[in-house]
């Protein structure tokens, strides 16, 4: 799903002026759904239904209302001031739009369940269905998320980051270099950039933009993308196709033109009473907010034809690892290896080091595995990630406790008082990593990236439900 990428002030300037191009989808509507065209319609004027995704290797919480396609989706009554909630920003969670988690039951259709594969998600920011495959795969599955847009890729190391999972590589480049990687992945993820009409309830600017000619703008778009896409997936391999759009010429007829080069459909089987329809033709699946308790969405899974034959290109990664005794910040669970990539010094499972090779020759890797250091100065010191990170050895640093308001000063960039602080600590809320500490004596200083904190002073939303009940 493309989001908007325009400037604030033009943005609120198109929403203003509303779309010119209204009857034209209202006609579209028509055509598709008859009768039922006024329901969405009037579906389309209500409030959205709120949900997250639960961090199963980080958090649990009682369901009372699960999105009942996704194992670890829940619903809220509300939306909640996510931004004050630290368990939000130790990853505990993602909050994610109910229909989109549809990706859990194409990939239990799949067949790929508990195999070691590569997968790739193509276009992966903001990273709500990257989270999500990589809790789906095997823990030695090796996924590859990739974004161009540069401003974008930022936000997506962010949330792979604070996720927490091993095996996950982000890499920054044009679709067109795939062609690099012919027949390399088992299973490729394209949410397409679109048309954006499934999120008319959400965003007022996806209703405001929608014309005619951003429709065929983005089917172009589309073709090119899935046409890369194609050529790096495997014989054998599965690819899923979404977008947030209902435009057949976005969804179907680009599933038709790869099933015409002998792509073979796979149906993905959902419970009636979910509300999801079948694609035109019986080609995916298609959700209406009138329907289904979620946005507009479209999805659909195809098999490549044919077997695939093993065969790998070696070649250099980057630098050996100045540091190898970094080793030690992490579980010996895998065979780590460690690689120094822009200043950076990262761990990679061992057994994915040649395939992650591959991925460099031909792909501008921003992230090969998990941070583990970043130089500052002559020093090293923990990269913010590793506060976050699921394989984090928990006998090497410190931990400092912090109850719910200290929690809050520290994702703000305050420093934390203290006697007598030396040497770096972990910052911890509930038992789950937030951030590192430097200890300069009567404080705490904050190690906490910018980027990462939290802006605002109160929240204008009621606390999450699991907030302190003092709260």
């Amino acid at each position: 799903m493309e989001r908007d990428r325009r400037d604030p002030s033009e943005r609120q300037d198109r929403i203003g002026k509303g779309s010119e191009h209204v009857a034209v989808f209202q006609d579209k509507i028509q055509q598709l759904l008859g009768p039922e065209a006024s329901d969405l319609e009037v579906a389309l004027g209500s409030q959205p239904p709120v949900s997250i995704r639960l961090n199963a290797t980080k958090w649990s919480l009682p369901s009372k209302d699960p999105v009942p396609w996704c194992t670890s989706g829940q619903y809220l009554a509300e939306r909640p001031a996510f931004t004050f909630d630290p368990l939000f920003h130790a990853g505990c969670y993602y909050v994610q739009e109910p229909a989109s988690m549809l990706l859990e039951q194409a990939f239990l259709a799949s067949g790929l369940s508990g195999k070691d594969i590569i997968a790739l998600d193509l276009c992966a920011a903001p990273g709500g269905k990257t989270t999500h495959l990589r809790s789906l795969l095997s823990s030695s599955s090796l996924l590859v998320a990739n974004e161009i847009d540069r401003k974008r890729q930022f936000i997506l190391q962010e949330n792979l980051w604070k996720w927490g999972a091993a095996n996950t590589v982000i890499c920054g480049s044009d679709p067109r270099d795939l062609d690099r990687l012919p027949e390399f992945f088992d299973l490729i993820v394209v949410d397409a950039p679109c048309s954006g009409e499934g999120m008319f309830r959400k965003d007022a600017f996806a209703r405001a933009q929608w014309s005619p000619a951003l429709v065929q703008h983005c089917c172009g778009l589309q073709r090119t993308v899935l046409q890369h896409a194609w050529q790096a997936l495997k014989p054998g391999g599965t690819l899923f196709y979404s977008t947030c759009t209902w435009e057949t010429a976005e969804n179907e007829d680009q599933m038709a033109e790869l099933i015409a080069m002998g792509a073979v459909p796979i149906k993905i089987p959902v419970e009636p009473a979910w509300g999801m329809r079948m694609g035109v033709d019986g080609l995916g699946l298609r959700c209406y907010p009138h329907k289904v308790r979620g946005e507009g969405f479209f999805i659909a899974a195809l098999r490549k034809p044919g077997i695939h034959v093993e065969e790998r290109l070696i070649g250099p990664l980057t630098d050996n690892a100045s540091q190898p005794e970094m080793a030690a910040w992490l579980n010996e669970d895998r065979p780590w290896q460690l690689v120094e990539h822009d200043q950076i010094q990262f761990a990679i499972d061992g057994q994915h080091i040649t395939n992650i090779r591959s991925i460099a020759n031909a792909l501008r890797v921003l992230s090969p595995g998990v941070p583990l250091a970043e130089k500052k100065g002559d020093e090293w010191r923990p990269h913010a990630a590793l506060a976050l990170a699921g394989d984090r050895s928990t006998n090497v640093f410190p931990e400092i406790a912090l109850s719910y308001d200290q929690a809050l000063a520290y994702l703000r960039g305050t420093a934390l008082p203290a006697k007598d602080a030396r040497g770096t600590a972990l910052a911890t809320y509930n038992g789950h990593g937030l951030g590192w500490l430097r200890g300069a004596g009567n404080r705490w200083n904050n190690l906490l990236p910018a980027s990462w904190r939290i802006k605002a002073q109160r929240p204008i939303a009621p606390n999450v439900p699991w907030a302190p009940s003092h709260r």
